[in-house]
């Protein structure tokens, strides 16, 4: 059996991997040039050197996707409302060059689930309204997407699974939470069959859209980061896109600019996907089975391991 969470008990995540201590060091100890060059065939590496130039070449991702998209191919992205500095310059860029949205395509990674019901679009923490309010609404009339075009998860997943037939999503885009999460795949719970082993990484793979109860730490991280540690006002609920959908995608792209994961989650997914040690426990290291995987990092995002009191 496994090691227990050093931070969750009831759950399964990083702080339960059987790592030997020098493998530890090894990642910890990872520079940027040493895991640019942990690049393989299907998985690379990327540093950009300026806050500016990190989030310009995430938001143009979405532009070569939608520049791609006619009547007869329909395409699109699916994207995350963390982090979002990319989103008014898609906007920015979309008013720019004139580019119509008419067949282009957008789902939403998740929302927040409250009594069992997705939070409407007034809530303050609510995912579409950020994206709402952040891009579309920025977009000249003329060239905003179709309602009918763009996909948000509800607690009722039926409407948004078959969303996945009407358009090819190219690119998945993410960040990657202190849980080690894309969108909220949270790792197992430690309970039921998965009480002394977490679940099968090819069980994981085929989960869908489905509503889940969040990580601690990721109820904690979400507090840090959007109402000031105030921890009760976050959900312990949400429903988020699944590596079923996932996999479905061209390719997955997560954006690792040092806000949202620490210095060594950093490093550890990178290892991991590398070298092929997929495991539920870390979620993002599943996508080492997944054949087209790209992480860029912001080099002053990436911090130190050192170990020291500050």
């Amino acid at each position: 059996m496994q090691k227990k969470s050093s931070i969750a008990p009831g759950w399964w995540d990083y702080t339960t991997l059987e790592l030997e201590s020098d493998i530890i060091e090894e990642i910890a100890a990872l520079t940027p040039e040493k895991m640019m060059a942990l690049s393989r065939p299907g998985f690379e590496v990327v540093f950009y050197d300026s806050v500016e130039e990190f989030y310009l070449a995430e938001a143009l991702e979405y532009i070569h996707v939608w520049k791609q998209a006619t009547a007869d191919n329909p395409v699109g992205i699916c994207g995350p409302i963390g982090p979002t500095e990319q989103l008014p310059l898609v906007a920015k860029i979309i008013n720019e060059i004139g580019l119509s949205l008419e067949h282009a395509h957008f789902w939403s990674m998740d929302e927040w689930i409250i009594n069992g019901k997705e939070v409407s679009v007034e809530h303050p923490l609510s995912f579409q309204k950020t994206f709402r309010d952040m891009c579309m609404n920025r977009i000249h009339k003329d060239l905003r997407m179709p309602e009918e075009n763009m996909h948000f998860p509800k607690a009722d997943t039926s409407a948004f699974k078959e969303s996945w037939e009407k358009a090819k999503c190219l690119i998945m885009q993410g960040g990657q939470g202190d849980v080690k999460h894309w969108a909220f795949n949270e790792p197992p719970q430690r309970t039921g069959e998965f009480k002394d082993k977490p679940q099968s990484v090819e069980d994981y793979k085929k989960l869908e859209t489905r509503v889940l109860d969040l990580h601690p730490i990721t109820i904690y991280q979400n507090s840090r980061m959007h109402i000031g540690g105030n921890v009760s006002m976050v959900p312990t609920s949400a429903v988020t896109v699944g590596p079923k959908e996932t996999w479905e995608t061209e390719q997955i792209s997560i954006w690792h600019a040092g806000a949202h994961d620490n210095s060594f989650g950093q490093r550890l997914t990178t290892y991991m996907i590398s070298k092929n040690i997929p495991d539920a426990s870390v979620p993002m290291s599943v996508l080492a089975d997944h054949p087209n995987v790209k992480f860029s990092f912001l080099r002053s995002g990436l911090g130190s391991c050192s170990v020291e009191m500050h």
